[in-house]
Order: C-alpha cells, then structure tokens, then sequence
C-alpha cells in the first residue's frame, strides 16, 4: 500500500486496483503548484472530511473527469450533485457508519472542527459534520485520516472499535490540534505503528513545520514519517 503527500491534508492511496483521494486540495494549494490532473489519474475513489474549501479542493473536477466515486458526508454528495456530480457517484455517510466501497470500507467518526464551503460570491454553505475517515482495504492495515480536528476523549473508543494501524494527524494550530496537542492524542489514545503529520507547512498562518510535534513525541518519535511534498511511503 502506497501513500503519496500532496501537501496540506491531500493524500492518495493506492492498493491492489484502487487509488484513493484524500481531500484532494490541488489549485490554490502554496504547496503544491503542478495542477491536479496528473495526480488524478486512475483515481477511483475521492474522500472528503468535510467542506471547507481547503479540503474539499478539486473534487468535483476529478469526480468529473476519471469516474471516481465520491465518498463523503450526504450534505457535500448532495452538494456535489447540485454541481453535476452523476448521483450515481456518490456513496454517502454520517458519524458511526461504515460504507463498502468495494475493495475497502469507510468509517464515518467524529473530528471536532466545521464544515461549511465558500461560493465565489461569498457567500458559506452549510455542508454537515466534519468526520475523520477510517479507511480499511482487505488484506492491508487500517489508515485513520483524523481530517481537521481537536483532541478529544472519544479518540479511545475509535482506537477500541477501529484499531487503526497508520494515523494521519492534523498538527499545524490554529485550526486543528498543534504539535504538542497531537502527540497527546496520538500517545494517550492510539497505539499507531506509523504517524504521518499533515496540514502545516502550507499556509503562513499554521505552523510551519513538525519540529514541535517531533519533539513532543519523545521517544515515540521513531514512529513518526514525515513526508515530502509529492513524497511517497509504503505501508
């Protein structure tokens, strides 16, 4: 299973026949500036945490163009749908849901955050809960994408349901958990064999890099993979 990094919380993963989009945030991103149709292709499926535009980034183009399957909350599939989304290219969910996406299923838990997407005219769309995303194909380990998120004390009961092998953890601040904070979650409540950080080093207004979750790891930071932008892990 291969993981690749395009910068902020915008990750593909490809197993067997499948490739995976993570809030595929592609045009606008500072830390990405070579487009998304490279990136996109084989896409087979397309995850959304939730709405914001950060996030929600290119996925409507990318459903357009490969076929791709979205997989979100039903507010954002619906949305999508309103936009020219096929409704047949949806397969929606809300907190404590698992969907089979054939090949691999999607749990819907929680992530304390918002969701909503900003028109060109200003203007906020409600677009439900945020969630985080346990993702877990057949015969590889299980990957939770936390999304944007707090810490919070239900993250022991996702650890006790899910299990996840491999975290991605929003650590930047601001807007999500910042380094010190993520350790926490990460150390208090999971027993991860690999931490891959993400959402900082973007935006010049989170944190510009992992060196304070790196040193509040500790020892545990040999757990740790911090990825290149365009970067590529095995799992």
């Amino acid at each position: 299973m291969k993981l690749t990094w395009y910068g902020h919380s915008n990750f593909a993963l490809e197993f067997a026949d499948k490739k995976i989009l993570i809030d595929p945030f592609f045009d606008g991103n500072p830390s990405w500036d070579k487009g998304w149709q490279e990136p996109a292709q084989g896409t087979t499926h397309v995850l959304l945490t939730h709405g914001h535009n950060d996030h929600i980034g290119n996925a409507l183009d990318i459903c357009m163009e490969t076929g791709a399957m979205l997989v979100a909350s039903f507010e954002i599939c619906m949305f999508m749908v309103g936009k020219g989304l096929s409704d047949t290219q949806i397969n929606p969910g809300n907190h404590g849901g698992v969907v089979q996406c054939g090949g691999f299923t999607t749990a819907f838990v929680n992530a304390v955050h918002s969701s909503s997407y900003q028109t060109g005219e200003g203007q906020n769309v409600y677009l439900g809960n945020p969630l985080g995303l346990i993702i877990q194909p057949e015969g590889e380990k299980s990957v939770y994408h936390m999304g944007d998120t707090d810490i919070f004390g239900d993250m022991a009961l996702i650890n006790e349901i899910y299990s996840p092998a491999v975290g991605i953890v929003p650590i930047g601040d601001r807007f999500t958990m910042g380094g010190k904070v993520a350790a926490m979650a990460c150390q208090r409540f999971f027993n991860f064999e690999t931490i891959i950080p993400c959402h900082y080093g973007s935006f010049p207004i989170i944190d510009p890099d992992a060196g304070q979750f790196l040193e509040a790891m500790g020892s545990d930071s040999n757990r740790v993979s911090v990825m290149e932008v365009g970067g590529e892990l095995e799992l």
